[in-house]
């Protein structure tokens, strides 16, 4: 499976931002293990260090007892028996605060309370003379319970000791993780580095590469334009110099037959007039021919300053009314619409319609009357369904010439729009069948679509569909121009 660049940019990014995650997460558990190690070590080193101070003291007063004693000195009382013992109750009270969140710890507490009550009434016991005998089981009694304060005190200090043991390794496992975790992040990290330096270079380049062949593409497309433009200048020149030189030889020949027929009309034989009055009628579908390619040549050539907003409606009626003659000779009726204000060259849409009305004028069904609707709606570019992306926001008019007349097959549809194609015989229907090019060729510099469907002996149909406002740049004028 081949990705494009970006996407492996995309996957390589991915990859990379998912190992940090990883390895944040595993750092944030190393840490979080360290500081729980630490607390912890930090909580056994307060409960054994407060647990030496009970042992301690409770041994000390015990010590102060058998020295006074002995010695009978009373400084060994100093600090007295129930200091000490205040001094040890608020050590276990530091202590039963710190071990709150174990239960095992209170309960081991609760039997160190006991055990210090029971020492405590010893000492206070020890302060009175006794006979031999009765202070031999005091103290025998009282080593018995400084034992058992001792295996209390060893007993909560290993259970502190075996919770830190425990924490030290959950720290050593995640450590264990935590360093080839940090190791593959880095190692994946400077790879994903290096393939995207790699990659996006490489990127840079094709793209420097594709931006130089751009340029020069339109260095040579300017060229080309350059060369276009002088010879669609050339050629206009050519086809007005044609055109003109042209008449003049059948200006001459028309004169000639005239003068012809007119001085020697009664001594030319029958069949000789004839060949003249042919000739002559080759003459005027000559003129006419080269008229309509001039006209043709010229077909579309559009500047935007001669792009303003039309009123269709006025446009029709001035096409109506410049085709009066032939409507009537045809009992033609036109109903139209009232059309919207297109953005356009006025002369040329004068033409188009000219040259749609004409044509169905033309071709009207014999001993038919000649009917011909013009309707329209305004649309946007999705709605049409066959426009460019780009351009699907944009308002159009569709506007449809729809006649009654001899129609044609819709298999020629695309045909008729091409320059001297004819579906008649001249003799049939006159014309040079460039009409409905220079029509085609009208909607195409307007940015428009012209399409035809038609039925045999009943009617045909113009679809006109034209944008309502002509954004365009000079450019795209003079490109279309030279279409």
């Amino acid at each position: 499976m081949h990705f494009s660049v970006h996407k492996k940019i995309q996957i390589g990014f991915v990859i990379a931002f998912t190992v940090i995650i990883m390895a944040s997460i595993f750092s944030y558990l190393v840490a979080k293990n360290l500081l729980d190690n630490a607390a912890r070590l930090n909580h056994a080193i307060e409960v054994s260090k407060r647990l030496e101070v009970i042992n301690k003291q409770v041994k000390e007063a015990e010590a102060a007892i058998r020295g006074y004693k002995l010695t009978k000195d009373s400084t060994f009382l100093d600090p007295t028996m129930k200091e000490r013992s205040l001094h040890i109750e608020k050590e276990y009270q530091i202590l039963r605060r710190v071990t709150s969140d174990s239960r095992i710890q209170q309960l081991h507490l609760d039997t160190l309370r006991h055990l210090l009550a029971i020492k405590y009434e010893q000492l206070l016991q020890s302060n009175i003379e006794l006979d031999p005998a009765t202070d031999k089981a005091s103290v025998i009694s009282s080593e018995k319970v400084m034992d058992r304060i001792d295996k209390t005190v060893q007993l909560m200090t290993r259970i502190e000791e075996s919770q830190v043991h425990e924490k030290s390794e959950l720290f050593n496992f995640f450590s264990g993780l935590w360093v080839p975790m940090i190791f593959i992040s880095s190692l994946a990290a400077i790879i994903i580095g290096i393939y995207s330096y790699i990659t996006l270079t490489k990127e840079v380049r094709l793209q420097q590469h594709i931006e130089s062949k751009l340029k020069s593409y339109q260095r040579d497309l300017q060229q080309n334009i350059s060369l276009l433009n002088k010879t669609n200048q050339e050629l206009e020149q050519f086809a007005y110099v044609a055109s003109h030189d042209l008449q003049e030889p059948l200006r001459k020949i028309s004169t000639f037959s005239d003068r012809l027929q007119v001085k020697y009309k009664e001594q030319l034989p029958v069949d000789a007039s004839q060949l003249i009055d042919r000739m002559v009628a080759a003459v005027s579908r000559m003129r006419v021919l080269i008229n309509d390619l001039l006209v043709f040549s010229r077909a579309g050539r559009i500047v935007p300053e001669s792009i303003v907003p039309v009123d269709m409606n006025e446009l029709i009626q001035e096409v109506i009314s410049d085709l009066e003659i032939t409507l009537e000779e045809k009992n033609g009726v036109v109903v139209a619409d009232d059309l919207p204000i297109i953005e356009g060259n006025p002369t040329s849409f004068h033409q188009l319609f000219q040259n749609l009305i004409a044509n169905a004028i033309k071709f009207a069904y014999p001993g038919r009357q000649l009917q011909i609707n013009i309707h329209h709606e305004v649309v946007t570019g999705q709605q049409l369904g066959f426009v460019k992306e780009d351009r699907w926001n944009d308002m159009f008019c569709r506007i449809a010439v729809e006649d009654n007349g001899i129609g044609f097959d819709q298999v020629y549809a695309d045909r008729i729009f091409l320059i001297f194609q004819r579906l008649h015989g001249i003799s049939e229907y006159s014309g040079t069948g460039i009409g409905l090019a220079i029509c085609k060729k009208i909607v195409d510099s307007h940015h428009g679509y012209i399409t035809a469907n038609g039925v045999p002996d009943q009617g045909a149909t113009f679809t006109v569909i034209l944008p309502l406002l002509q954004a365009l740049k000079n450019e795209e004028y003079e490109t279309t121009s030279k279409a």
